[in-house]
């Protein structure tokens, strides 16, 4: 069994959904935020503001999750996903 250790807190995780299909993204996002220890960080790169996923990490996480935007441009968008 391999397991995945968590080294530093203040790692940053890079995830770049651009080159996930639609239809995996969401459940890809949920898989990999629900991996991280607290104070670990996903750096989420998108090509379109995702404002549906964002209320359902709210819906699903509350404050377990904190939402940096690091890049709001239209067609780059960079997002931090914090575990608190």
């Amino acid at each position: 069994m391999s397991t995945h250790l968590h080294l530093r807190q203040d790692q940053v995780y890079p995830f770049d959904a651009r080159g996930i299909a639609k239809r995996f993204r969401h459940a890809a996002i949920f898989g990999a935020l629900d991996a991280l220890n607290s104070g670990e960080r996903m750096r989420f790169v998108n090509d379109h503001d995702p404002l549906p996923l964002l209320d359902q990490l709210r819906a699903r996480y509350g404050d377990a999750v904190a939402i940096q935007y690091l890049q709001r441009n239209p067609g780059e968008i960079v997002i931090d996903f914090v575990r608190t």
